[in-house]
């Protein structure tokens, strides 16, 4: 094979690798939870899960991560009282609060500063540009707050 094509295959495969990956080249602040934390479940199938927990270990922050089934899932946001119009693609508790989707290291780090009396925080779907989800931020995020009697309210935005 002529050196040419093989440097320029080479070429295309890094290109198309670090489009892909980004997330997980991408430098971050080292976050400090005071020594909290954070588990994530997740199926296995979802990508942008496993960049949302390569986001927090890169970040420094104490974590781990557990794939479990669609229905598992499913079932544990049902459980933790999670309505389906908060829900996204994989959920975290941390300090004893519940952390639906996507949301930033300084919003958890909010969270359990203020330690309001609630049952968790969620940012619904996938919204472009937050950890793990690739693309540019495209619009302001609302992070909801989910009280122990199941009402929604307004945590923060940004």
């Amino acid at each position: 094979m002529d050196k040419k094509i093989i440097i320029s295959f080479l070429a295309v495969i890094v290109v198309i690798g670090g489009i892909f990956l980004w997330q997980d080249f991408t430098p971050v602040a080292k976050i400090s939870l005071a020594g909290e934390k954070v588990k994530v479940y997740k199926t296995p199938e979802c990508g942008c899960c496993t960049v949302y927990a390569s986001y927090l270990s890169r970040s420094g922050v104490e974590m781990e991560s557990q794939n479990i089934s669609s229905a598992e899932l499913a079932q544990m946001k049902e459980e933790n009282g999670i309505p389906r119009n908060l829900s996204s693609c994989h959920t975290s508790f941390v300090a004893g609060y519940v952390v639906e989707g996507h949301i930033p290291l300084s919003v958890i780090e909010k969270l359990l500063a203020e330690k309001p009396d609630i049952k968790g925080i969620a940012l619904p779907g996938m919204p472009s540009g937050t950890p793990g989800m690739p693309g540019p931020k495209t619009e302001e995020w609302i992070i909801y707050s989910i009280a122990k009697d199941g009402t929604i309210g307004e945590f923060t935005r940004i």
